[in-house]
């Protein structure tokens, strides 16, 4: 009945005394805010309508107040939605809107600035979303920095307010993680605007970064530091940042990864080639060469070579083929460029490690038409005193040079005659030594097996006392007491002061059995001696060869062969005990 003559605050104060339940009431304020609404009372219909807050369905009450006209009371509601946490992320956006098109700025300071996280009643991402397309920079930034929205915060400054000092000033109070993630994203960005300023946060962020906003306190504790070769590629239209960066890193912070030194010498490389000043230019080249002497190359070789090669930087080409050990490289570069000076210093720096390096200067030296006697005899010296090649040879190879006269060869001819005949007469003195002495002892031996063997000492061998009875008798003439035998010797059959020499001739015997067999030892010797003959000589006198002999010789010479080989245990008969 009070609903049908209007009189909705007497059914209100009813319903209120009946203590009527809360949907009831909400029931009660609807139909009120509906009828005001109807008679155009939109003041009083807005707050019927907030008091159904909780029970009414916000979308039928902001579909009445979608008209301009009625954009106040929209806000009214809204406002009061969102104060009891109702509202959702198209409520809170709704209401933004609303204070934009009313360009209500305090009432918008009021809202997006609250004391605490707790007192924050909308979707914060949504409002600053919002507030930038509404170009309410200001305000969206607020949002983002109060409320750790850094991305937000960076992209508004960046894209929008274009604002790259305070972009850069607010990266460098982030934690090390965001700092380095919001680095990579718009390093470029920040880079082409203020590369220097870009530039100092890098070296920072990559040697011992702190938060700027870190007290002194917290700056003695240890910073972290990022990757540095990961931010190579943001200095691609810098190259006089990136070289200040690559040279603080490779100065502070020596471990610093590979690919700073690899960016570094290419840099250089590319500066000293494009340079045209002399003096600028020596010292680009020093930089480099002091870099590839650094050592932070050797596990990187060939990609430095590479370099250099492509940038015809050729002292750092020829330092690394030296470090390279790669001297076959070296003389062929200076033989290209006809060197002949440093061709011989090459030989005599490196002669030692690589022998053949000698032989490709006398070979090089012999192709040349023009005068190179200076050079021709300081290679035929050095293959002289080495004796790394045969003389027929040596002359073979000066006989392609029509300007290599006789007189070019003709001292390394003598000196190599001279040398030869008196190693011949060497050679053949000792050989009439050695047969004298097969002679003798051949001898020895035969009367030791034929002859009886007088013993005439009167003195012990060991004491060098007046010999007594018992004593004992070696056939090698050494005599002892029987008391002085027993405390010395080490065995019954042997002579104490024999021995060890018989056992150095017994220890050469057995170790030359052992090497007979060893042909690849044989080989790697006869390659890499300067003497060949004496390597088949000592191997010949071990026996090498006695497999191959035996294999084709007849008996008798088999048996000769056998005798031969046991002479050297029969050397040893006359060191046994007599009986």
């Amino acid at each position: 009945m009070l609903f049908k003559k209007n009189l909705f605050e007497m059914a209100i104060n009813l319903a209120k005394s009946q203590h009527l339940d809360s949907d009831g009431l909400a029931q009660i304020f609807m139909q009120y805010g509906d009828h005001l609404y109807s008679k155009g009372n939109h003041d009083g219909a807005v707050q019927q309508y907030i008091r159904t807050i909780g029970k009414l369905e916000p979308s039928y009450v902001i579909r009445k107040f979608l008209d301009a006209q009625r954009i106040h009371n929209l806000t009214a509601y809204l406002q009061t939605l969102h104060r009891q946490s109702l509202a959702n992320a198209d409520h809170t956006t709704l209401l933004l809107n609303c204070y934009t098109k009313l360009k209500d700025s305090l009432r918008l300071e009021e809202f997006i600035k609250t004391k605490s996280e707790s007192e924050v009643h909308f979707d914060v991402e949504t409002a600053i979303r919002v507030l930038r397309q509404a170009g309410y920079y200001s305000h969206a930034l607020y949002l983002a920095e109060h409320h750790a929205h850094h991305e937000w915060y960076l992209k508004i400054q960046l894209e929008d307010i274009k604002n790259y000092q305070e972009a850069l000033r607010y990266i460098g109070k982030l934690p090390f993680e965001q700092a380095e993630s919001n680095m990579k994203r718009y390093g470029k960005i920040l880079m082409h605007h203020i590369p220097e300023q870009m530039t100092q946060l890098l070296k920072g962020l990559c040697t011992n970064y702190r938060p700027s906003f870190e007290g002194q306190g917290d700056r003695e504790s240890p910073g972290r530091r990022a990757n540095s070769e990961e931010f190579i590629p943001i200095f691609a239209n810098n190259p006089r940042e990136l070289k200040a960066f690559l040279e603080h890193m490779s100065a502070v912070q020596p471990d610093s990864p590979q690919g700073i030194y690899d960016t570094l010498l290419e840099l250089r490389l590319q500066n000293w080639a494009h340079e045209k000043d002399p003096q600028v230019k020596e010292k680009l080249h020093a930089e480099a060469i002091s870099l590839l002497k650094s050592g932070r190359f050797c596990d990187v070789f060939d990609k430095a070579l590479v370099l250099c090669q492509m940038h015809d930087f050729q002292d750092g080409v020829l330092h690394l083929y030296e470090q390279g050990k790669l001297y076959q490289q070296m003389m062929h570069y200076y033989m290209q460029h006809e060197q002949y000076r440093q061709v011989i210093e090459v030989c005599e720096r490196h002669g030692e490690q690589e022998p053949s390096l000698w032989e490709q200067a006398l070979s090089y030296f012999a192709r040349k038409e023009e005068d190179c006697k200076e050079y021709v005899a300081a290679v035929l010296k050095h293959i002289e005193n080495k004796n790394l090649m045969p003389p027929l040879l040596v002359v073979q190879t000066l006989a392609h040079n029509s300007t290599a006269t006789l007189s070019v060869i003709r001292d390394y001819l003598v000196q190599k005659l001279q040398k030869q005949s008196q190693q011949i007469a060497q050679d053949e003195l000792r050989v009439r030594r050695y047969r004298e002495e097969t002679t003798r002892i051949r001898q020895e031996i035969q009367e030791l097996k034929a002859s009886p063997k007088i013993f005439q000492k009167t003195k012990c061998s060991i004491c060098n006392s007046a010999l007594e009875l018992p004593s004992v008798h070696f056939l090698c003439g050494h005599s002892f007491h029987q008391h002085c035998f027993e405390s010395y010797s080490e065995s019954d059959a042997d002579c104490p002061t024999c021995l060890p020499e018989n056992r150095k001739v017994m220890d050469m015997i057995r170790a030359q059995e052992q090497k007979r067999d060893l042909h690849d030892q044989f080989q790697h010797q006869l390659k890499c001696s300067n003497d060949s003959f004496s390597v088949i000589a000592d191997y010949f006198g071990r026996g090498v060869f006695n497999k191959l002999t035996l294999l084709t010789d007849p008996p008798t010479a088999r048996l000769a062969g056998s005798l031969e080989s046991g002479l050297q245990r029969d050397l040893l008969v006359h060191s046994r005990r007599g009986t």
